[in-house]
């Protein structure tokens, strides 16, 4: 350790001595970024020969719930899976790439498959060609764990069951580029019903072989299987060849309460936390997909932000965020508690809510510094109407609107609109 710490001195003494503050030079640049980097990873990955080759710098830039992101509405050794921190955890990277430069400030709709496929899209392309909206996050694997497109693609029916919502995938990406609309393909990760059914082996089970659901019927699978890691990057590669510009994962959690099932489930596992390993799955996946071209995005609860590490899920929202180019924390002001950010009914007050939430998002990704990754959050524009009489407010122009306002006034200035039933406010201001 002594050794570490002289040699950060060393290295913090020759970059400010030769740095100009005018024009600092590559070299010079570098210096900086590797002290970054040295002075923000964990000790634990400082491991002998983590640097033995030069690093490389990147320069730039009353019911229930309809179904939102995230809610219920590296190689491994290990022959049973596992994760692949050694060679991806945080801090394997020193600075953020951005594979998309040239991006637009995305102001984004969800698309179910069965809109994408049918006729809503043409009132949907409408939507983006009269507003200021400019993206679609559209489902590639959905909730179910369907692909939602036909192919041949061997790594994809290794798993995967593709459906023909979509029925012809190469012509929907055609008119997304006729509509100038920037496409993002959204696939969800660990919640699959279909791959926990269809391989138990790769899900969590009870004692008497049976596979585990939670209370609404959705199957999970293990994050702690490479397997699955590799399947659903498959999806991803195959996204990014039709043209998806994004990839945005959804799911990247172990299921809710999970610290309170784990214990009475087989499943195969490592020694490592929860956290780390979606933390490392993120980073896997990222590192895989850049040389594609394409972002990175993970979907994420809000009050994620608000709280220390998520252990029961597995979501730490500053290790994941390291990993990714896009950060969407889903900040829906009903699904807020009484009482969150001083507010009453957070539901009632978007205004406030959407204040608070981005106030903790900034407080736990601003210390990151180069790792911190484009904000774009999921904002309501449905009505929570099973929160009961008094607990929500009907949602309109003037809710989003508030929840828009708040988030320019946090100096954030992308958003993703989300609608399970894909109809949106057309009269906002966006």
């Amino acid at each position: 350790m002594d050794a570490l710490i002289s040699a950060l001195l060393l290295l913090l003494h020759v970059a400010t001595a030769s740095s100009s503050p005018a024009a600092p030079g590559p070299a010079t640049a570098a210096t900086h970024q590797l002290l970054a980097t040295l002075l923000t990873a964990p000790a634990a990955k400082l491991q002998p020969g983590a640097f033995a080759q030069p690093p490389a710098f990147g320069f730039g830039s009353g019911g229930s719930a309809p179904a939102s992101p995230g809610t219920a509405g590296g190689d491994s050794a290990n022959a049973g899976g596992g994760s692949a921190n050694a060679a991806y955890g945080t801090g394997a990277h020193s600075v953020k790439h951005d594979p998309q430069p040239d991006a637009p400030k995305v102001k984004g709709i969800y698309v179910t498959a069965y809109s994408a496929g049918g006729s809503r899209m043409s009132s949907l392309l409408k939507l983006l060609d009269d507003t200021a909206l400019n993206s679609m996050v559209i489902d590639v694997k959905d909730d179910n764990g369907y692909i939602t497109f036909p192919t041949t693609n061997p790594d994809l029916l290794k798993y995967g069951k593709p459906q023909k919502f979509i029925r012809d995938m190469p012509a929907l990406m055609a008119t997304l580029k006729q509509h100038d609309v920037y496409p993002i393909g959204r696939i969800v990760v660990f919640k699959d019903t279909m791959l926990a059914k269809s391989h138990p082996e790769l899900s969590f089970r009870r004692k008497d072989g049976s596979v585990w659901a939670n209370g609404k019927g959705d199957g999970f699978v293990n994050a702690y299987r490479k397997e699955v890691w590799d399947y659903n990057i498959a999806v991803a590669k195959e996204a990014a060849k039709l043209g998806f510009k994004e990839i945005q994962f959804d799911y990247v959690r172990f299921p809710e309460g999970f610290e309170n099932k784990a214990d009475a489930l087989v499943f195969d596992k490592t020694d490592e936390s929860r956290v780390d390993t979606i933390a490392d799955f993120v980073s896997y996946a990222k590192a895989r997909l850049e040389p594609l071209g394409v972002r990175v995005s993970v979907d994420i609860f809000g009050y994620a932000a608000s709280v220390p590490a998520a252990e029961g899920i597995g979501q730490d929202f500053v290790k994941i965020s390291k990993h990714v180019d896009v950060i969407s924390p889903m900040i829906y002001p009903s699904h807020y508690g009484p009482g969150w950010f001083d507010v009453k009914d957070p539901d009632t007050n978007p205004y406030a809510t959407i204040k608070g939430a981005m106030k903790d998002t900034h407080k736990k990704l601003d210390p990151i510094g180069s790792y911190k990754p484009v904000i774009r959050p999921w904002i309501q524009d449905f009505t929570a109407s099973w929160l009961g009489k008094g607990h929500y407010i009907a949602y309109g122009k003037p809710q989003l609107e508030a929840q828009i306002k708040a988030l320019h006034e946090s100096g954030v200035d992308e958003y993703l609109l989300w609608n399970a039933n894909n109809r949106y406010t057309a009269d906002a201001d966006f």
